[in-house]
């Protein structure tokens, strides 16, 4: 039986976390301010409807897990995880709640996908989906030319061909084209999502992506 006094502080200590990251984020990138943050947590709750997991982790992970993304602090992977942890360690969570934010926050990128990842978890698994499904569809083609031009990338190049073969560090140094990121990263979402929600929704905005591309060439090249 679950304690309502209990619940009603795992509520207020994640109304205070979105009042912190909202506050925190506020004048960040638009791909990665509040209301990224807001949709991701919106998505992890989406996903929390059919799926088993702790879903005070969940909630405080979706809210914090780009709180100090390190594509902002020079590629520095522990910064998030710290802030994270002293906000938290802030408001009295149990220690072994904030290592499992923490440890989800450092695993959860595509980027760190791409390296060796020594955690998993089920929570994990689904603020994982929750984030990967904002990076796809209409918002995630949005979020992608927005972050190339906050990096004034070009928008296309048909001279530089998308990496083939990715690994992290070469991820992280990447300045190609916005174009090449549909190849690099976007288009391979689909098929690593873990939850069968997540699975869904992705293969809806996956197609609605390709038909982007189809059109986005037809315009580049000329064709009616």
């Amino acid at each position: 039986m679950t304690d309502p006094k209990n619940d009603r502080s795992k509520k207020q200590i994640i109304d205070q976390t979105a009042a912190f990251v909202r506050e925190r984020l506020d004048g960040a990138e638009s791909g990665h301010d509040w209301w990224h943050i807001e949709r991701v947590w919106n998505n992890t709750k989406l996903i929390l409807e059919t799926e088993e997991a702790d879903h005070f982790v969940c909630e405080l992970t979706a809210l914090l897990h780009d709180i100090a993304d390190s594509k902002f602090y020079d590629g520095d992977e522990s910064v998030g995880p710290r802030v994270a942890g002293q906000f938290l360690q802030r408001q009295d969570v149990d220690p072994d709640v904030i290592e499992h934010v923490q440890k989800i926050i450092l695993n959860m990128s595509f980027k760190a996908s791409l390296g060796e990842v020594s955690f998993h978890s089920k929570e994990l698994e689904i603020v994982q989906d929750a984030d990967r499904l904002d990076a796809i569809g209409a918002v995630g083609i949005a979020r992608a030319f927005n972050y190339g031009g906050f990096k004034n990338r070009e928008i296309y190049n048909p001279a530089i061909p998308p990496m083939e073969q990715l690994d992290k560090e070469n991820y992280k140094k990447s300045s190609a084209p916005t174009i090449n990121h549909f190849y690099e990263k976007l288009l391979l979402l689909r098929d690593r999502m873990n939850t069968s929600t997540a699975k869904h929704i992705a293969a809806k905005r996956h197609e609605f992506m390709e038909r982007y591309l189809q059109q986005f060439y037809k315009e580049w090249n000329g064709q009616a």
